[in-house]
């Protein structure tokens, strides 16, 4: 495993976020970011991605007197439509029937703040995701079995979701779970740790 001098932090309580980071090998913390996630009026998914991945790792970064500090925000557009996390059955089932069919743009945001020199860096790494034309009764069937509720646009792409999608275009799978790795590792290499 490498050792690195500074301590590393996830600005995020997200599960997800945790299991992708641990594959990298990498001692690190988890911290509550406390950061408002409420849509900003005629604000543009990539944007508000980046500004949601920025402001966690800030946040939790002037909380503290050394380290890096990662943040990360995912939101997921059908157009200008926002597919936020669904919450309940009856949303993710209308997020599906609006989904069928059609192409779903994740924006997944990834930022690196230093906390001694106070400099950061944020990338964007979108990932695309057509959907078949499902049925109610797949859908219906889908929801009931993984219960994806705390997942942008109702499908886990790396479970049963992946029935509901005809094709995925992008540069890296894991943005489509929630932490874009092959970016966030050269970000990582960038501040001086040793990955792998």
């Amino acid at each position: 495993m490498p050792t690195n001098p500074r301590p590393l932090i996830l600005a995020s309580t997200s599960r997800y976020r945790r299991e992708l980071l641990a594959r990298l090998f990498l001692p690190f913390e988890v911290a509550a970011p406390g950061v408002d996630e409420a849509e900003r009026p005629d604000e543009l998914p990539p944007v508000r991605a980046e500004r949601l991945a920025r402001e966690k790792a800030q946040a939790v970064a002037r909380e503290r007197t050394s380290g890096l500090i990662i943040g990360s925000d995912q939101v997921a557009a059908l157009g200008a439509v926002f597919l936020d996390k669904p919450g309940s059955f009856e949303r993710a089932f209308d997020q599906l029937q609006q989904a069928r069919g059609k192409e779903v743009i994740f924006h997944t945001a990834v930022a690196v703040v230093d906390v001694a020199t106070g400099l950061s860096e944020v990338r964007l790494v979108p990932y695309s995701v057509q959907f078949r034309h499902s049925s109610d009764a797949e859908i219906t069937r889908y929801l009931r079995t993984e219960q994806p509720y705390d997942c942008a646009a109702s499908a886990k792409a790396e479970g049963l979701g992946i029935a509901l999608i005809e094709s995925m275009r992008g540069d890296d799978p894991t943005a489509l779970i929630g932490l874009p790795l092959i970016a966030l590792s050269a970000m990582l290499r960038r501040h001086g740790m040793d990955i792998p």
